[in-house]
């Protein structure tokens, strides 16, 4: 009995001795507490920096955003392949995602080895040889028949800019193939996957082992919100806040990091805890001065660092009494399986002996017991450097949430978590004296990163289901070349057919003379008074014209009309007017005083001299009674006549588009043309007298208001208009009238808009499938709104803010379609603007018998003006569909007040000519 006691004396003393020896030589290999900390500190740091835009490039840690939005939702169903190429063996899989529930799923795979030479070779022939694997599984598998969906797993890091794209950054590992870093390894596989003809694939998603982990564990723990991996290498992936992540635009939601942290202390960051081993293994490797933190973690170089070690103990004379083999001095023959081996609870001193006698060496019951010991304190340290990392991440997350304490799952995958005994206990030790405020909870990864790959591809694929609907609804919006061409040539048709005396009653475009013969020479001089009704507000100017210098002086007040008056009889129409001119007068000091003035009446008139306009029709949303057919300017007579407190001289009744031509004509003699892309939609131009049947005489020129928004009224157009067109005109003041008008300005552009959202959300494609009360109000949608959205300028964030003032509470992707949306009712909009001005300038070229002609457009309204893209689309049209005509835009500065005032200066300064004469 005193014996055994004897023995187990002398051996616990034996282990304490050799426990100290080697805690004495390994001694910087032991991390404390605080260093512990520190190194979480270093790492939140390091995130930060990865994160941020401006410090990314230079950061070690590199924060990858993979475009991984969300987990499933239940919603996906279908089949699915998987790859996963990253590891000591290569993964085909085959998922079925069953439609009835969420967590039902069925997957057969078949592994495939990655020998040397194909790691290590031509990039190309790795591709292929993945592809060649792929064809066999689904030959074997009986699915060459079908078109399936991939998810391919990637344990490299890779910069993503979308989920189906990565272009290797640098190979890890003992992977390196040549010719393959910075390109992107999708297409690779695709062109690989191409020589076999039978097969029909398409790569869905680009997924890193670490994510495909997470969505693993995901699939079965909602709260999984981490994905680790600790097996032939380490990384960590996390859902981080889309408003922190500076790469991606967009500030909704969230999004997966793969923070590639194997690299961590790349920059020398952790040049303090590493050691002359880590240092010795580092210049010993494929990579040397690259994945610092991973070579002091992960399975491929646990075993590297415990030989090294050994091999320097048995030099110093502390092991194997001082004798080496040559085994010791090889590199790679101890593993990370044999470390594992080493410390098993029971049998690790048992296997100790048997490896190191397998490695040529004689050891004494001494020897085993520092042997495993070396394994332990490299195995702890692997355990608690990553469990820092992993700590901060977890605090990171915490304080992302805003909670006091944070309930989580991490999901795990790697063989080294997997076959080493203490490993996952020390690892949980450490993560929760390290963060004690988060509840975490550690879930082995099942299947693998592939069935997370798979996982991903069923989302990608429910999302890509989803893109194609809304693509199909945006598609109608683009306009062909040749749908352009054939625009203008039918507006070029309409232009002729109302200039004629026959055909000018059937014509859309109304080609109204408009009975201004000249533009400005700058002799006008004097003071007129202007008025501006065209929209919701009605504007009195009084307008200084000097001569000589071309100078012109505005003072002007602005009048609301409200709704009923809009939309009452002529007569009340006509004395709120008079009401506005009296208040001007009255504000100005001017009454009594008689002043020549002109009136810009926004509306299409029949006009049989300059100061007579008969109404035709209505339009941008007024609708007064006893107006139409009758003489504007006899009715404003009128109204003056009933209040009977002034009397006026009305020169000229005006288009606001004939005033902008006026305006603009002003400052540049070549100005022949006026464009209104505003409210509503109109054009003017200086016309050849003889052209125009409708008026006597062939000499000069007379301006033709043409009046297109009714182009397209007698259906010519129909082949464009989509079916939201005919939505918006059913419900406008005006149906089956001003069909052009409707397509092309701002009053309609948003109520477009809006239909398309209606029809979008009814499809579950936009606002998770709810139709608020207010998306459904007529006009809440204005055109302000579009631009507004369509701003470069203007983050996600702020569309969505937008949005929620219109009662639409969207997500990230809600705001990217809308502005999709947005961005192709405006550009057709524009293309459609640009092809009718295109007809209009090559009939002005024609005309003249030119080889080119040089010409300015004078244009005004607000969504010319306030539009980030209208005025450029416009202009590259007119330009590819009127290649021989220089033209110029000159944006007008007032042509509805400032234009009537020189209209009716330039018919005084004519009239004054002919009674001279």
């Amino acid at each position: 009995m005193f014996a055994v006691h004897l023995m187990a004396f002398y051996f616990s003393k034996l282990k304490e001795d050799q426990i100290k020896k080697v805690d004495r030589f390994l001694y910087h290999m032991r991390l404390s507490d605080d260093t512990l900390l520190d190194i979480m500190r270093r790492f939140r740091a390091e995130m930060e920096k990865g994160l941020a835009k401006d410090t990314n490039p230079t950061a070690a840690v590199k924060m990858l955003p993979t475009f991984v939005r969300a987990i499933p939702d239940g919603s996906e169903n279908g089949e699915f392949l998987s790859l996963d190429l990253g590891g000591s063996k290569f993964r085909v899989l085959k998922v079925q995602v069953a439609e009835e529930g969420k967590r039902h799923v069925q997957m057969e795979s078949q592994f495939y080895p990655t020998p040397n030479e194909i790691i290590r070779g031509n990039g190309t022939e790795l591709f292929e040889y993945v592809a060649d694997c792929l064809a066999d599984f689904m030959k074997t598998k009986d699915l060459k028949h079908k078109k399936l969906p991939l998810g391919l797993t990637f344990s490299f890091p890779c910069r993503q800019t979308k989920l189906e794209e990565g272009v290797l950054l640098s190979w890890t590992k003992k992977f390196k193939a040549r010719g393959v870093q910075d390109t992107d390894v999708v297409s690779r596989l695709t062109k690989a996957m191409r020589r076999h003809k039978d097969m029909d694939v398409d790569i869905l998603a680009l997924v890193n082992d670490t994510v495909g982990t997470m969505m693993t564990c995901a699939y079965d723990d909602p709260y999984c919100e981490v994905g680790v991996i600790i097996g032939t290498g380490t990384n960590a992936c996390y859902m981080e806040d889309m408003s922190n992540i500076d790469l991606v635009e967009g500030d909704e939601g969230r999004m997966c990091i793969n923070t590639e942290w194997g690299a961590f202390g790349d920059d020398g960051a952790l040049e303090d805890i590493r050691t002359e081993f880590d240092r010795e293994l580092d210049l010993g490797s494929l990579n040397p001065g690259k994945q610092m933190f991973e070579k002091m973690i992960s399975g491929l170089y646990l075993g590297e660092l415990v030989r090294l070690i050994l091999l320097k103990m048995a030099k110093a004379g502390l092991l194997f009494g001082g004798e080496k083999s040559s085994a010791l001095h090889t590199k790679g023959k101890i593993e990370t399986w044999h470390v594992a081996a080493m410390e098993k609870y029971k049998e690790g001193l048992a296997n100790t002996r048997e490896i190191l006698v397998d490695l040529g060496l004689e050891p004494s019951e001494a020897d085993c017991i520092a042997v495993q010991h070396v394994c332990t304190i490299v195995s702890f340290r692997s355990a608690n450097l990553c469990a820092a990392a992993l700590a901060a991440i977890l605090t990171r997350l915490r304080e992302n949430k805003k909670v006091e304490r944070l309930r989580t799952t991490v999901g795990v995958d790697g063989t080294l978590y997997k076959i080493h005994p203490q490993y996952p206990k020390r690892l949980h030790k450490v993560v929760r004296k390290l963060v004690p405020s988060c509840d975490v909870r550690f879930l082995l990864s099942e299947s693998g990163s592939t069935k997370g790959a798979a996982m991903v591809t069923a989302v990608a694929s429910r999302v890509q289901a989803q893109r194609k609907q809304i693509d199909k609804v945006l598609a109608l919006f683009r306009l062909t070349q040749e749908q352009l061409v054939d625009v203008q040539a039918k507006m070029r048709a309409e232009l002729e057919y109302g200039l004629k005396k026959k055909s000018h009653g059937l014509a859309t475009v109304r080609m109204l003379p408009t009975y201004v013969c000249g533009l400005p020479d700058g002799t006008e001089k004097g003071k007129f008074l202007a008025l501006d009704l065209g929209g919701t507000n009605f504007r009195v100017l009084l307008v200084k014209i000097r001569s000589g210098r071309r100078s012109v002086r505005m003072y002007n007040k602005i009048f609301a009309i409200p709704l009923e008056i809009m939309q009452g009889t002529g007569e009340e129409l006509f004395d709120h007017i008079v009401q506005c001119i009296a208040d001007f007068l009255d504000y100005m000091g001017l009454k009594g005083v008689s002043l020549p003035l002109g009136f810009t009446f926004s509306f299409p008139c029949r006009q049989t001299s300059i100061d007579k306009g008969t109404l035709i029709g209505w339009t941008k949303g007024f609708k007064a009674t006893d107006c139409e057919g009758e003489d504007v300017v006899d009715m404003l007579r009128e109204a003056i006549k009933r209040r009977n407190e002034f009397d006026l001289d009305i020169v000229a009744v005006v288009n606001d588009t004939v005033g902008t031509m006026m305006t603009c004509g002003y400052e540049d003699p070549n100005c022949e043309i006026g464009l209104i892309a505003g409210t509503g939609s109109n054009m003017c131009y200086m016309e050849d007298m003889r052209n125009i049947e409708m008026v006597e005489g062939d000499e000069g020129k007379m301006c033709i208001n043409t009046e297109w928004g009714g182009f397209g009224d007698n259906g010519c157009i129909d082949d464009i208009r989509t079916r939201y067109d005919t939505e918006v005109d059913e419900g406008s003041l005006n149906p089956g009238k001003q069909r052009y008008e409707k397509m092309t300005s701002g009053m309609y552009l948003g109520e477009i808009v809006r239909q398309i959202l209606i029809d979008l959300t009814k499809q579950g494609l936009l606002f998770r499938g709810q139709i608020s009360e207010r998306l459904r109000t007529r006009g809440i949608f204005e055109t302000k709104f579009l631009s507004q959205i369509e701003s470069d300028r203007l983050a996600l964030l702020q569309v969505r803010t937008i949005l929620q003032q219109l009662g639409l509470d969207s997500t990230c992707e809600d705001s990217i379609v809308v502005k999709e949306v947005c961005g192709a009712v405006s550009r057709r909009a524009a293309q459609l603007c640009g092809a009718g001005l295109a007809a209009i300038v090559e009939k002005r070229r024609e005309d003249q018998g030119l080889e080119h002609l040089r010409i300015t457009v004078g244009v005004d309204g607000t969504l010319y003006k306030l539009h980030p893209h209208f005025s450029r689309i416009l202009q590259e049209t007119v330009k590819e569909l009127a290649p021989r005509c220089d033209v110029t835009f000159m944006l007008s500065e007032d042509g509805s007040g400032k234009g009537a005032a020189l209209i009716t200066a330039v018919a005084k300064r004519l009239q004054q000519a002919q009674k001279d004469n």
